[in-house]
């Protein structure tokens, strides 16, 4: 059965074997990415990054190799003119990530449909925000979303409710590549009968750009006259169009930069951006490629002052001309993340899933920036602490889809009672006021059910019972 139906050229290079690792595991692996429909162009960076996987490669980054990033563009003192900023724009698709589930928040479909302000969802107040921008500067500004093959249908089926959002007979989306889990003893593809779609994943968010190129829509936008991509996670609403960061992109005539916000001590875990010594190339660097025993400078908001927000810009040409010279293979960063063939289950098999990070782009285009923006750009929901803070009082709603923040941004803890969104649902039915809040942590089950204000910094403790909240 064809379970991916994309373009398939079933060449398959013979392989030696590799540090005493049967060829034939990668060999496997190959044989059922091509039975299953998935082009030439995943087989050829799955393989890669399978290599890689079995010479030892860990993608861990040595602090002695790098040097902080300290000096960097503010958008704020940029001056532009009004005129370059909407023709930038009008330059422009607003690319989002759309292919992950939410599991960790006990979802089985799209994040972007988690209803998030006045029953709209994520995808309904970008779409605002696309729509706002439009009307604005006169932009065409398509919108499309890298699904992934969970992702695909209910996201479509709910765009299917804006006839009008497509532009200019571009699609609303392409589809992130899937590659096999492979098992952490042989490197050969897992199988698990229990749930066969389990033996597969999408490929990490470096996926985007082989997958943008392979879907042939990279070369439809340049043919349409479009340039520069403004590319987000779809679960950070911050991230809105925006003129004068596209104004600034094309004037900088660098074919990629990244958008940075200042570190603080509630950042800590979040990748960042460093110098390479040995070429003085930018290199994004995250938790999974950093030793155990570096973590502190790793964590350190004054050594490494800015953290990556995972916007990004790329200059669609340029992009392209580096995909046919490498063969579709960009070769980023490899980041191995050991899991179970089933999450839900810590007996099940383990494996190995072979990903790349879309931002590590930043180290194979010559010439790449970065700009500090403000903190309103970063408004990711990664768990319910965020989708309170989202839901609350402290921010507003504007008429152009925009969560505007109206004071201070508290720290959030909610204890497991609250990681899975259905709990969250039922122990959360009234969202506190949070204007005057420093600090909210919450032990135990606590339910707030009628209107209250959190004042300053409140600890609420497990008492062993459920409590209200008042």
């Amino acid at each position: 059965m064809v379970l991916f139906p994309l373009p398939v050229n079933p060449r398959i290079p013979a392989l030696a074997s590799i540090l005493g690792m049967s060829a034939d595991a990668l060999q496997e692996c190959l044989d059922k990415m091509v039975t299953a429909g998935i082009s030439q162009l995943a087989i050829d960076n799955f393989a890669h990054y399978w290599r890689q996987c079995a010479d030892g490669v860990t993608g861990v980054i040595p602090e002695a190799s790098i040097r902080p990033l300290t000096d960097v563009a503010r958008l704020a003192e940029i001056e532009l003119s009004d005129t370059d900023a909407a023709d930038a724009l009008g330059k422009t698709v607003i690319i989002k990530l759309n292919g992950g589930l939410g599991t960790s928040m006990g979802l089985d479909q799209a994040k972007t449909l988690l209803p998030v302000r006045d029953g709209k969802n994520f995808l309904d107040l970008i779409i605002e925000q696309v729509r706002s921008a439009r009307r604005t500067h006169g932009a065409r500004l398509p919108l499309v979303f890298m699904n992934s093959f969970r992702t695909r249908d209910d996201t479509l089926a709910h765009l299917a409710g804006y006839p009008d959002l497509a532009v200019d007979g571009l699609p609303l989306d392409f589809l992130q590549n899937a590659e096999p889990k492979i098992r952490t003893d042989d490197l050969s593809p897992v199988q698990w009968a229990e749930d066969p779609s389990l033996e597969w994943c999408p490929p990490g968010h470096g996926d985007i750009y082989p997958a943008l190129w392979g879907s042939g829509l990279l070369d439809a936008l340049i043919a349409a006259g479009f340039r520069y991509a403004s590319i987000a996670n779809g679960d950070n609403l911050g991230a809105a169009p925006d003129a004068k960061l596209a104004g600034w992109f094309a004037a900088s005539g660098a074919p990629y930069a990244a958008e940075l916000c200042p570190r603080t001590v509630n950042d800590r875990k979040g990748g960042h951006l460093a110098v390479r010594i040995a070429d003085e190339q930018l290199i994004l660097r995250d938790t999974a490629q950093t030793a155990p025993e570096e973590m502190d400078y790793f964590t350190d908001e004054f050594r490494h002052p800015y953290f990556h927000t995972n916007n990004l810009w790329v200059e669609l040409v340029a992009l392209r001309d580096l995909l046919e010279q490498r063969r579709g293979v960009l070769g980023l960063p490899l980041i191995r993340n050991d899991k179970t063939v089933d999450p839900a289950d810590p007996t099940s098999t383990k494996v190995y899933q072979l990903e790349s990070a879309m931002g590590a782009a930043i180290e194979v285009f010559p010439g790449s920036t970065a700009i500090v923006v403000g903190r309103e750009r970063f408004l990711p929901v990664k768990t319910t602490n965020e989708l309170m803070l989202l839901r609350s009082d402290l921010f507003e709603l504007a008429a152009d889809g925009r969560l505007v923040a109206q004071a201070p941004i508290p720290g959030i803890s909610l204890d497991g009672h609250y990681k899975l969104v259905d709990d969250f649902e039922r122990l959360v039915p009234v969202v506190p006021s949070l204007r005057e809040a420093t600090s909210l942590v919450v032990k135990g089950e606590w339910h707030f059910d009628a209107p209250a204000a959190v004042v300053g910094e409140v600890v609420l403790e497990d008492a062993g019972e459920p409590r209200q909240f008042r």
